[in-house]
């Protein structure tokens, strides 16, 4: 889906820190001239400080790549983050100072590059800061929350989880550690948390849980057919990290659809293999994207609203909004609401409609179901109009605008392991699935093929296509 910081992301950032950096410059160029006393406030005409301005952002952005500026915000701590700010700023200068004396450009004001750098590592540090608090909340109200299973209860496990529950604004949540003996079933490890598992269960836990990161915190070699359990989780869209005892010759496993990078983890170093990286950056601006749309939508669609509402009751009984239980990310469980287009016992007729089915694989599908309200029913599916109540599963943030659509549990229950990697995505109201032609001609293979494409090739220009598109199937009335 995403590198570990999306491309997209990285742009904004970049933009943003060089907007920081040009403006700082201004910013110096004017105190000097404008506040400075005496002859601290005298700057000459040469050299060109526009020229210097374009210098020091060019000497700037290439020290914020060649430092790594750009580290992930859950797993550092905001010092981190300033330390490197402090070395961006000092190579800048070098940089700039070694351009300068090449265009043999003389006499530039020092107090106006002190100025400079005052202002910009001030500023550079604010906005990092703002943005390191800013994603601590949200984490801290329970958005973007990770769950951490660890494998092995020793000295690295002990260390893990008293790193995660000394940093509760990182969001991992340590569900527990496995063991290979039995006889440390039950035991705690370190502050409360608790031996729950062997390492022959694994598969099943983790089928049945949610389990965003899968941590190896004991030696490889100590496990047998380790890379089975790897390449298990990896084909669920779980992100594994490997704290080594460096016996990675035991590791005799290449990845799948997962990255391999080696990183900072909370104070430790770790091999991370990723299926479905979810850098929290870039899905923060998705989410506040999918909430600021459906925010709109909602306000702008509630005559719509009520004239569907209107429509239901008038051809059919009961409820206008159906609920149903369905997976989220990673297997969470919540209630996704709909404009109700069947009769009221739908779910109880399902079994004598079963084997008129006419979808493969676990979904079910008929081009003519007798469960369907005349007229209000069949035009609200033909356009797809009956899912716009999912906007309120959007801004509860169980959805997004965009996504694979959300599963019912029965069928997951009869997913094959690598259908399981389209949950590692949080689910949406559209995906490619909704806007390719004759899609209820396709397979139940071919219409997970694209859930995960769309979970391998995530952008924001491809949600904005998909959303574009949707809206053409709705006008053109293309679904079922």
């Amino acid at each position: 889906m995403l590198k570990e910081q999306s491309s997209f992301f990285l742009d904004v950032q970049k933009t943003f820190d060089m907007g920081i950096t040009g403006f700082s410059f201004i910013a110096a160029y004017l105190i000097k001239i404008h506040l400075l006393p005496g002859s601290l406030g005298i700057l000459s005409t040469d050299p060109n400080y526009y020229i210097i301005l374009l210098l020091s952002i060019i000497s700037w952005f290439i020290s914020f790549k060649w430092v790594g500026m750009y580290m992930p915000y859950r797993r550092n701590r905001f010092w981190c983050f300033f330390i490197t700010i402090l070395k961006s700023c000092f190579l800048g200068t070098v940089l700039l100072s070694i351009a300068m004396y090449t265009l043999h450009i003389q006499d530039i004001s020092r107090t106006l590059i002190g100025l400079f750098l005052i202002v910009n590592i001030s500023l550079l540090s604010l906005s990092k800061f703002t943005i390191f608090k800013t994603l601590e909340r949200f984490r801290a109200h329970g958005f973007n929350t990770r769950n951490v299973l660890i494998i092995g209860s020793g000295d690295r496990a002990v260390q893990l989880i008293n790193a995660i529950e000394s940093r509760k604004t990182t969001g991992y949540r340590v569900l527990g550690c496995f063991e290979l003996e039995k006889d440390r079933l039950g035991k705690t490890i370190s502050m409360g948390h608790q031996v729950i598992g062997l390492i022959k269960d694994l598969e099943v836990y983790l089928k049945n849980n949610i389990v965003d990161e899968l941590v190896f915190a004991t030696s490889l070699k100590k496990i047998e057919k380790v890379d089975r359990y790897i390449a298990f989780a990896e084909s669920l869209g779980i992100n594994i990290r490997i704290i080594p005892d460096w016996e990675l010759d035991s590791l005799m496993y290449k990845p799948g659809a997962a990255s391999v990078e080696f990183e900072i983890f909370l104070g430790s170093y770790n091999i991370t293999l990723q299926a479905t990286p979810q850098t929290e950056g870039p899905m923060l601006l998705k989410h506040v994207f999918d909430f600021t749309v459906a925010f709109i939508l909602s306000i702008l669609l509630l005559p719509l609203f009520l004239l569907i509402t209107l429509s239901i009751k008038f051809c059919s009984n009961g409820p206008v909004i159906y609920k149903q239980e369905r997976l989220g990310m990673n297997g969470r469980r919540f209630i996704v609401y709909k404009f109700r287009t069947m009769v009221q016992n739908a779910d109880a007729l399902l079994k004598d409609l079963e084997k008129m089915n006419e979808a493969d694989g676990p979904a079910f599908k008929i081009k003519k179901d007798p469960r369907i309200i005349p007229y209000a029913g069949t035009f609200l599916r033909r356009t797809n109009l009956d899912e716009l109540p999912q906007l309120i599963n959007v801004l509860k943030g169980e959805m997004s605008l965009v996504g694979p659509r959300p599963p019912i549990p029965s069928e997951v229950d009869e997913y094959s392991i690598w259908h399981r990697r389209r949950l590692s995505m949080k689910p949406g109201m559209t995906c490619l699935w909704q806007i390719t032609p004759k899609r209820n001609d396709l397979s139940f293979k071919e219409w997970i093929e694209m859930d995960l494409k769309y979970i391998d090739t995530w952008s924001f220009f491809n949600d904005f296509k998909i959303l574009a598109l949707t809206a053409k199937a709705v006008l053109t009335g293309a679904g079922r």
